[in-house]
């Protein structure tokens, strides 16, 4: 079986002390596509370097996260394009708006969503969308550029069957579920079974987020098969039909 993890932070300091063991586990295990989203300018080399280590397994996207975006946005922005124009990656990411956190710079998030997004189409990359405490908020943006058919996830999607439906709707957009879906009374198990598999990727956003029976600890990417198990539970399907069907849709949104 191979297993795609489309969103983990495998660059972050929570890995330093056991990064190269972690990923080598997983590729193991049977994960051997593990997509990194980018955070800012001073997560680039991190990423770069992991990317370098495991080139056949790790893939760098380049973006600003909406909880990097402060009043110098505009020049981490430039950096961002730098980047694009000056090799490949796999997708514009992560990006969106967060309202969880702070609220100050809320206008800042929404221009520098909006301008990520024109990226994404000048580049024709997919882009990979965070929209915590933010889904009307994001899904205003998005379907600004519904007509422009550019291809997306909802990374770490949490909400009802009705938000769901409007991300389908969209047409190029598949829903990110982690972690989240293992958990008691999150409501996501019943959005998961409510919709087609054909729909959703799989991901662990290690460090964060870590699946039941490790919730509350460090995330990491060989938790990715505990994801995948609840989902066929909740839709009572073989585990290899959630592996396969999940990394084909990766491969649909990535291009590779």
């Amino acid at each position: 079986m191979i297993l795609t993890d489309t969103h983990t932070h495998l660059y972050s300091k929570e890995f330093d002390s056991n990064r190269n063991d972690l990923i080598q586990q997983a590729i193991d295990s049977g994960i051997t596509r593990l997509f990194m989203p980018n955070v800012d300018s001073e997560s680039i080399p991190g990423m770069f370097q992991v990317e370098k280590q495991f080139p056949n397994n790790c893939f760098a996207m380049m973006g600003l996260h909406p909880c990097s975006v402060g009043a110098k946005y505009q020049q981490e922005l430039q950096v961002v394009e730098y980047w694009l124009n000056k090799r490949k990656f796999v997708a514009i990411g992560e990006i969106g708006i967060d309202l969880y956190w702070d609220k100050t710079f809320f206008e800042q998030q929404q221009d520098a969503f909006r301008m990520q997004i024109q990226l994404a189409k000048k580049y024709n990359l997919p882009y990979v969308i965070h929209s915590r405490n933010s889904f009307d908020e994001v899904f205003e943006i998005v379907s600004e550029f519904k007509n422009d058919n550019i291809k997306a996830i909802f990374h770490c999607f949490s909400g009802n069957i009705e938000q769901a439906e409007k991300v389908i709707d969209l047409g190029n957009f598949k829903l990110g579920i982690g972690g989240v879906v293992t958990f008691k009374n999150s409501g996501l198990d019943k959005v998961v079974e409510a919709i087609d598999l054909k729909h959703l990727v799989l991901e662990t956003d290690a460090p964060y987020l870590a699946p039941i029976p490790h919730r509350g600890k460090t995330n990491n990417p060989e938790y990715l098969i505990l994801i995948a198990k609840k989902i066929a539970e909740i839709k009572n399907i073989s585990l290899e039909e959630v592996v396969e069907v999940t990394t084909q849709n990766s491969k649909d949104i990535f291009g590779c």
